[in-house]
């Protein structure tokens, strides 16, 4: 994958807050929701990140987003709720016009991701969730004891947070990657301070830790594969057995880590990818139904441009004609092609052969 910084898109969820998007890779189209402590700006090439984002981008179009608070989607005086998360991944999906995908969630993000599926069955052809839990970590306390332990985390990031040197300031990252190399453990330190706020992080954790999504699990019905660390801390392993009991036909698979996130050096990281290229579809829609022969022989030749993942700018640059002018056509390309978006337009256009420059 290069290690150019993503081409990156703003997009604007329901309550009005921009939320910052990019897409990586090519093939059937893939939303990955992370965990909140990742930067589209800084997820390629990152010892923990990069890892994931190469897995999933060598056979689909990774459609990836900065949560609201985090990155370059909107940081200040924004609604935390778990509701606006959901909104936003809504967002996400509507701008980038595909009509089915699959959905990738991982730790917060798979609540998010398992919210969704549950609201747009139409929409999600295979959903993955790693690190799941149907209840956040207040819903499911037991005593005093529990919640008391929950505050004194919380309140050991809001004390941390401004040292990132010291040990009590790597104290959530000790809690997250307690097996990972002193490399590994650093960037996700850089990773944690640059990714959002102090007080957005404990607004967003306090925002997921309410959640129950027990109901929503049961409404899940399409193939879904429930990935989980087996020794890590932060959510236990029954949480993940739980919540994949709870999904119609989900399959459960448990890693051998003691990380939150399996890294890429792990033995345990060629187990998690080979699952994921076992159950994610090589292709999720057929190029059969591709009818060139409707377009004119400048449409095609736009086209041919497009899958190469030119964009308009580039395009009438190439051509020596109007951005408008491309802007139109390209909507008409689009109609004709019967595809919802230009993302779905490349990965058909792909599938039929063209685009071989980008391949190349």
């Amino acid at each position: 994958m290069s290690q150019t910084p993503p081409h990156i898109r703003f997009c604007t969820s329901r309550d009005g807050a921009r939320i910052a998007y990019a897409v990586s890779g090519a093939g059937p189209p893939l939303i990955w929701v992370p965990h909140w402590i990742h930067t589209l700006k800084f997820d390629v090439g990152n010892p923990i990140w990069g890892p994931w984002l190469l897995a999933l981008a060598q056979r689909h179009s990774v459609i990836r987003y900065d949560w609201r608070g985090c990155g370059l989607s909107d940081r200040q005086g924004v609604d935390l709720s778990f509701e606006r998360h959901v909104e936003d991944l809504e967002a996400v999906a509507a701008a980038v016009g595909v009509k089915r995908f699959v959905l990738v969630g991982m730790a917060f993000g798979a609540q998010t991701a398992l919210a969704y599926a549950a609201r747009h069955p139409e929409l999600v052809t295979h959903l993955v969730l790693y690190g799941i839990t149907c209840r956040g970590r207040l819903a499911r306390v037991a005593t005093a004891e529990d919640r008391a332990e929950v505050e004194t985390r919380l309140k050991a990031i809001e004390f941390g947070w401004p040292d990132q040197n010291s040990g009590y300031g790597q104290f959530y990252t000790s809690l997250y990657l307690p097996a990972a190399s002193a490399e590994q453990k650093r960037s996700h330190n850089e990773q944690l301070h640059a990714a959002t706020s102090q007080e957005n992080a404990i607004g967003l954790m306090k925002a997921f830790y309410v959640t129950d999504l027990r109901e929503a699990a049961r409404r899940v019905h399409c193939p879904t594969l429930v990935l989980h660390a087996r020794e890590e801390s932060l959510v236990p392993l029954d949480e993940g057995r739980a919540a994949a009991a709870l999904i119609p036909g989900a399959r459960f698979v448990p890693l051998e880590s003691r990380n939150h996130l399996v890294l890429s050096d792990e033995p345990a990281w060629q187990h998690l990818v080979g699952e994921l290229d076992a159950f994610l579809p090589v292709a999720a829609e057929s190029a059969a139904g591709l009818n060139l022969g409707e377009l004119t022989p400048r449409e095609r030749e736009i086209l041919e441009i497009i899958a190469e993942g030119v964009d308009n700018s580039g395009i009438a640059k190439r051509l020596g004609i109007r951005e408008k002018t491309v802007r139109n056509q390209v909507s008409i390309i689009l109609d004709k092609l019967g595809v919802g978006g230009r993302l779905q337009a490349v990965v058909r256009a792909r599938e039929a052969g063209l685009g071989r420059k980008a391949r190349g």
